[in-house]
């Protein structure tokens, strides 16, 4: 075991997306990680198509995207034996995460001070979907009820709200819980205790509405729905070509004087003079562009504005981003050895220590478990560090 949380044991006892990917980047640098589940098993073993395999032995790709890096053992916590189980493993560990709905832990009779009677320097992560605490805490939290909810689809879209293409509330609900765990081990070596780690889905949405946000708050604007354009520079988005659609950014007064030039427009015009003056008259500058665009293939506009300076891009669809060579190079793509399905390509680490060539701290990932998989290694373990 490699990496900068080396030696920590994190118990994660969530399920579906945000607290599992909260876990899985912890497992990423590092941590052991010890997936506890029902005997049924994490929600998310059912979400498909698609699956590998067939019947008993089919396996989630959905499940496979938030859990390399762990060991599963399965436990009803309706039983003391498995209550008993649950408590050793508590006292050994550094993490524990949850993102039940508030108060189940509570009556199964593990709460805040029961896990801190047990193993005081604990750090708890508990994910929830509106939040611990105020009128609506009870809510059950689901990501598109979320991203509705907390603004994100009403920003989202050409024509109507939309939702983000993956679960974003979920995963930054995660990511916010992981970093948020790491700063409450880092405050224990210095108190010796841990403390409760509180996000939510809503919370993690409504702190990346950036521009959006201080768009109203500050500016009392109501921001709407933005499309394929960025609603505060010009031109910045998504234009058509002859054969595909390409992206650019003129984020900079020099940037589109560039661009201007290498398109042979205007840089002058009074329409676009400006930043300002390009986002009043956006969409005649939008027509002018796909105009041009319209004239040649996507290559060909992709190299004049390289050669120019611009940002820009092709769109890409998911196969094409794991065969790109510059999506490899950075260990984006992952080989692992899964317990019944054998070699899987995975989506790998997004953190690279040093000059590392692979990304996250290990030098070989674990592959997503099979239910139980680790119930007797687990166990045995205890008994053994207990003896």
């Amino acid at each position: 075991m490699q990496g900068p949380l080396a030696g920590t044991l994190v118990l994660d006892m969530t399920r579906a997306l945000a607290g599992p990917h909260a876990a899985m980047m912890l497992g990423d640098l590092g941590a052991r990680v010890i997936k506890i589940e029902t005997p049924t098993g994490d929600d998310s073993r059912g979400w498909g198509p698609p699956f590998l395999g067939e019947g008993e032995e089919r396996e989630s790709t959905y499940f496979m995207s938030a859990n390399r890096n762990k060991e599963s053992i399965t436990l009803n916590l309706k039983t003391e034996d498995d209550k008993d189980v649950l408590r050793r493993l508590v006292k050994r560990a550094d993490v524990l995460m949850e993102n039940f709905r508030v108060g189940v832990l509570d009556r199964l009779g593990f709460s805040v001070e029961e896990l801190h009677r047990l193993n005081p320097g604990l750090v708890i992560l508990s994910i929830t979907g509106f939040g611990h605490d105020g009128p609506e805490a009870s809510r059950a939290g689901y990501d598109q009820i979320a991203q509705g909810e907390a603004g994100l689809m009403s920003i989202t879209g050409s024509e109507e709200p939309t939702k983000v293409g993956v679960p974003i509330a979920d995963l930054l609900a995660g990511m916010n819980g992981a970093y948020g765990t790491v700063a409450a081990l880092y405050e224990r070596e210095r108190t010796g205790k841990g403390r409760v780690v509180r996000t939510s889905l809503i919370a993690s949405v409504v702190g990346v509405h950036a521009f959006q946000g201080t768009r109203w708050t500050v500016a009392g604007e109501v921001p709407g729905l933005s499309g394929a354009h960025h609603p505060s520079i010009a031109p910045y988005g998504l234009f058509h070509t002859q054969t595909a659609p390409i992206q650019l950014s003129c984020g900079s007064e020099s940037l589109w004087t560039a661009f201007a030039a290498a398109l042979d427009l205007d840089a002058t015009d009074p329409r676009f003079a400006t930043n300002g003056d390009r986002v009043a008259h956006r969409d005649e500058l939008i027509a002018i562009i796909e105009e041009k665009f319209a004239t040649a293939p996507a290559e060909h506009w992709l190299e004049l504005l390289s050669a120019a300076g611009l940002p820009s891009g092709k769109v890409r669809t998911i196969d094409e981003v794991y065969e790109w060579e510059q999506a490899r190079s950075q260990g984006l793509v992952i080989e692992v050895d899964h317990a019944t399905k054998g070699r899987l390509t995975l989506p790998g680490p997004v953190i690279r220590l040093d000059d590392q060539p692979y990304a996250g701290s290990r030098e070989t990932n674990i592959a997503p478990p099979t239910l139980g998989q680790h119930n007797e290694s687990v166990r045995r373990w205890l008994d053994e560090t207990e003896e």
